[in-house]
């Protein structure tokens, strides 16, 4: 029923906004009192404003929504309708003979919200227009058929603990595809569904804000809050969207630090050292990041003297060292308090606080077993210089400080001495000289020295002792270069020829001042002058010495004036020379004048002594050649064949008597029956060698040479191999060809070479060596 009536409404509203002009009529128009002539004027209802239609209908015919009508149309069914533009005859349709609109189908406002049509009538038979084309819209009418929509949620906010009644959060935004200009369909109000008491929202804006004050974060951290949104102004029959707003409450410094615990108890070996951690105390602070840091500090003197406290890099927890080296044996525990405070404090929350705390420390010390301790950190001795060995230096002592009374060895380390100019006396640490010692050779001498308990050698320490030779005047004075210095033999009586520095090695302070004193008397050739420093002056006296070809050589007597004073004489060479106009000297000695221009006498030696090492080379290089050569030639008088018997091995010598027997390694069938008397030795060279018999032409055949060598062998025992029959000397038995040793051959019968049996007999194995001793080669098969 409520569809046909707002059916009928979206009709009558259709027709309602129809304009119309009236038929044509005529009015009168003239001059005042008088007829005046008749003007006529069309009226034509042929004008289209807009028509409606409401969304989302959905009927089983199509809806009417308007209709067209022109004067021009009487009825007659001359008149045609037609509709062109947005829609036409698909969305809307018109009948052409009464000019009724109808829709075909369910619209959607959010989709489209109007649609731009063109009206026309024309003539049915001639298609001639009727009426001018007339533009109108059709608006869709906006029904409640869209919820409220959050784009922006699920939303995420942060608000401080603490915070005040009222303050807000975040503001939420929902959006409605309704027209909002048509109704309440689009007038949304916000309301909290879930999160009271703790928050609310404003109905019209959607600004979440806090609704109870203090909220505290160690409490609950996070809130999840539900907001409405419903449309129609929230009456009911409204649509409605919701979405999440989850708030977490950041932190801040609400909270002072707090130790767990009222006394604190550490202990420490009274060994450790200065830095050395005792332990840890944290201050428990529920608040987070800055706002938990934390600074301690001992408020105690008697603490912060012997230890020190700070706060490790997550500035959270306080790190309790030792300040100062420990004593068990001077005080056994120490009692102090540690404050614990956050180093940002927020003004506003000041009325929370104090924002610190108080704990109470105590430090028991252990004892543990301690190397001795000398009585000085550092020990500075001295002793005078070129004392008798056995002088005391001075003493270095040592305590166990556990037990005081235990006995101490003392020593000194060896790197620290290499020279071995000291010792120790091992029980009470007196240190002695060993050798004199002389304080220009070395003046500080710096020793280690080590204490050592004697019923535990690993408990041992050690001082530096530094000892300082002290200066005796035991170093007379002299020059400080030597002197050899010219004048010219035109120079003006008084000149300065040169000034004479003498050196004293004793230290500064010892009376070191010396003195200088040349010859006196008027013979003497030159003056010497004291200047009072250290230094003299030679000058050349009022009577010129006179020139001559030997240098002058000048006496000088130098002192101290130390206890007792020391002295020493030095000579100055002076020479007298001819010398240019412009001062520079022309010559001084007759040597000088018959020595080459250019070259000095070191330079001659040095000429002489390189063309010298260089004629030794010479000859060296020469008798090196012709030894090397003489080598050769008693290489090349020896048949290059004999070559295949030189070997590097050698014999036992002549005191070599009882190497073996070579008997033994002969052939035992063709050995000769032994000679009475000793064996000869064939294994070493003979003391006398027999002459070598000249040499006949050597033998075009192979086999007739090595027969001449074999006999050769077998007749001089100096030639070699001496002891090669190490090698082959023995070929073994059972073979039909016998020994091939050369050693054995001489007791063949009848001495001839040669094998006892037909070489042709011998086999193909031995065909190569029947060649070489003269067979026939076999026919060839």
């Amino acid at each position: 029923m409520w569809g046909l009536v707002r059916l009928l409404l979206a009709w009558l509203g259709g027709w309602s906004c129809m304009g119309r002009l009236a038929a044509p009529a005529r009015a009168w128009a003239g001059s005042r009192g008088g007829p005046g002539p008749v003007l006529l004027r069309n009226r034509r209802s042929w004008v289209w404003n807009q028509f409606f239609v409401i969304e989302e209908y959905a009927g089983p015919e199509p809806v009417l929504i308007g209709k067209l009508h022109s004067d021009v149309d009487r009825g007659e069914g001359r008149t045609k309708y037609l509709l062109t533009g947005e829609g036409a005859g698909t969305v809307f349709v018109i009948d052409e003979a009464t000019g009724n609109i109808h829709v075909t189908k369910s619209l959607d406002r959010e989709e489209k919200a109007q649609y731009v049509l063109l009206a026309q009538a024309v003539d049915r038979a001639s298609n001639r227009p009727l009426e001018p084309p007339s533009e109108f819209i059709i608006k869709v009418q906006d029904i409640n058929d869209n919820p409220p929509i959050f784009p922006l949620g699920p939303y995420h906010a942060t608000v401080p603990e603490m915070s005040n009644v009222g303050t807000s959060v975040i503001q939420v935004t929902a959006h409605d595809a309704d027209d909002p200009s048509y109704g309440n369909s689009a007038k949304l109000v916000y309301t909290v569904l879930d999160g009271l008491p703790f928050f609310s929202v404003d109905p019209q804006t959607g600004v979440v804000r806090t609704a109870i004050p203090n909220m505290d974060r160690e409490t609950q951290e996070e809130f999840l809050v539900v907001i409405q949104a419903k449309d129609m102004g929230g009456h009911m029959g409204g649509l409605s969207g919701s979405t999440t707003v989850t708030v977490t409450l950041s932190d801040v410094n609400d909270n002072p630090p707090k130790f767990p615990q009222s006394l604190y108890q550490f202990s420490v070996v009274e060994t450790a050292g200065p830095g050395t951690l005792v332990g840890r105390l944290r201050a428990q602070d529920p608040d987070l990041g800055d706002n938990a840091l934390m600074a301690y500090s001992i408020l105690d003197g008697e603490g912060s003297e012997a230890f020190s406290i700070s706060t490790d890099s997550q500035g959270r927890d306080g790190l309790l060292t030792v300040r100062k080296p420990l004593d068990f044996e001077t005080r056994r525990s120490y009692s102090f308090r540690v404050e614990a405070t956050n180093t940002l404090i927020d003004p506003a929350y000041l009325r929370r606080g104090p924002f610190k705390d108080v704990a109470s420390v105590r430090v028991a010390v252990q004892d543990a077993p301690e190397p001795p301790a000398f009585t000085q950190a550092a020990y500075h001795l001295a002793v005078p210089e070129n004392k008798a060995a056995g002088t005391l230096v001075g003493q270095v002592s040592a305590a166990d400080l556990d037990s005081p009374a235990s006995p101490i060895r003392y020593s000194i380390l060896p790197h620290s001495d290499p020279e071995r100019c000291f010792s120790i006396e091992p029980e009470d640490g007196t240190i002695r000289t060993v050798v004199p010692l002389d304080r220009e050779t070395r003046v500080w001498h710096n020793l280690t020295v080590s204490a050592t308990e004697l019923d535990s050698s690993a408990q041992a320490s050690r001082v530096q002792v530094a000892i300082q030779t002290l200066d005796e005047n035991d170093n007379a004075p002299q020059l400080a270069e030597p002197y050899d210095t010219f004048v010219c033999d035109s120079a003006a009586p008084g000149q300065l020829i040169q000034v004479i520095r003498a050196l004293d090695r004793d230290e500064v302070g010892n009376s070191s001042r010396v003195s200088l004193q040349g010859p006196l008397g008027p013979d003497a050739n030159f003056t010497v002058r004291d200047n009072r420093d250290g230094s003299a002056s030679l000058l050349l006296p009022s009577r010129p010495a006179p020139p001559r070809q030997a240098p002058y050589l000048v006496p000088i007597e130098l002192w101290d004036w130390g206890q007792p004073a020391l002295s020493s004489t030095a000579t100055v060479t002076v020479s007298v020379c001819r010398c240019r106009p412009d001062g520079s000297v022309a010559s001084c000695r007759p040597e000088a004048q018959l020595s080459p221009a250019g070259l000095s006498t070191g330079a001659l030696l040095a000429i002489i002594t390189c063309v010298g090492t260089l004629l030794a080379l010479v000859v060296l290089f020469v008798a090196l050649r012709r030894q090397k050569q003489e080598a050769l030639m008693v290489l090349e008088e020896e048949d290059v064949r004999e070559n295949i018997i030189t070997y590097d091995d050698e014999g036992g010598g002549e005191e070599d008597t009882e190497a073996f027997d070579i008997s033994a390694l002969q052939n035992p069938d063709g050995a000769a029956p032994p000679n009475p008397g000793p064996p000869a030795r064939r294994d070493v060279l003979p003391r006398a060698r027999a002459p070598r018999q000249p040499r006949p032409p050597g033998p075009s055949d192979v086999a007739q040479l090595l027969a001449l060598r074999l006999r050769e062998a077998d007749e001089d025992p100096s030639v070699p191999p001496y002891d090669s029959v190490q090698v082959y000397g023995y070929e073994g038995r059972g073979s039909s060809c016998g020994s091939l040793s050369s050693l054995g051959s001489g007791s063949e019968a009848g001495g001839a070479p040669g094998p006892a049996e037909p070489l042709d007999d011998w086999g193909p194995l031995f065909r190569t060596l029947a060649e070489l001793y003269g067979a026939k080669e076999p026919p060839a098969p």
